[in-house]
Formats: structure tokens, C-alpha cells, sequence
């Protein structure tokens, strides 16, 4: 099945629908179970000094191959929580992680000022 063309802002705003899993052996990893196993490891990563267009070419076939695999989530997040600085994870280039986990701090932050705010005005009450 095809899937829609997205551009990288979306990707990385819109956290991705997990598809099924076949009953995977939970005592596996879950990259056993990733489909660029079976695919080339060059489409995921940069050659040195790459032009930009065969970047964004590169990079988008790679999402592609990303959008059908069954751990396609469980890859993202380990690339966010290690961080990976390079490559395709989870359907994510580099610069697109960045953009997540500045998100993710950005909310975090602004979660824990509220929290400080409601607990101020509970005391106050």
C-alpha cells in the first residue's frame, strides 16, 4: 500500500501509528524485527560530502522503508533516547530528532511550571 506523501515537519510533529506486531518473541530485541535489517545500510546513513538533493532522495526512501516496518516506533524512540546523532531511526533524520526532543523539553518544562503554578495557588486557597 502506498502512503501518502508527508513532508519532514509533519514527520516529526505527528508521532506515528504503531502497526502490529506479528507475536513477536518478547525476549527478543525489538530491531530483530526491523525491515532495514534486510535492506541497505547506505540508504540509512550519509556518504561524506552527499549533495544535498541525493540527501533528501536518500532520506525519503528510507522513510519509506521505515513507514512499513512493525517497530518502527520502538526504533524512534531509542534513537531519541540515546540520542543518535546520525542517520535515519524511526523514520526520523537527525535534524528532525533535534526538533522532537527540543519539543519534549520545551513541554516538560512548561508541564513542571504549571505543576509549581497549581501547586502555589492549592496552598494559597
Amino acid at each position: 500500500m502506498l502512503q501518502p506523501p508527508h513532508s519532514s515537519l509533519q514527520v516529526a510533529a505527528v508521532p506515528a501509528q504503531r502497526v502490529p506486531v506479528r507475536h513477536r518473541d518478547q525476549d527478543a530485541p525489538w530491531h530483530t524485527e526491523a525491515v532495514c535489517r534486510r535492506d541497505e545500510a547506505g540508504l540509512f546513513f550519509a556518504p561524506s560530502k552527499e549533495p544535498t538533493a541525493a540527501r533528501l532522495s536518500r532520506e525519503e526512501a528510507a522513510k519509506r522503508v521505515c513507514a512499513r516496518c512493525p517497530v518502527m516506533v520502538e526504533c524512534r524512540e531509542h534513537a531519541l533516547l540515546q540520542p543518535e546523532p546520525y542517520g535515519v531511526w524511526g523514520g526520523l533524520t537527525a535534524a528532525e530528532r533535534r526538533v522532537v526532543l527540543a519539543r519534549r523539553r520545551r513541554r516538560d518544562l512548561e508541564l513542571k511550571k504549571a505543576a509549581r503554578t497549581t501547586g502555589r495557588i492549592a496552598a494559597a486557597g
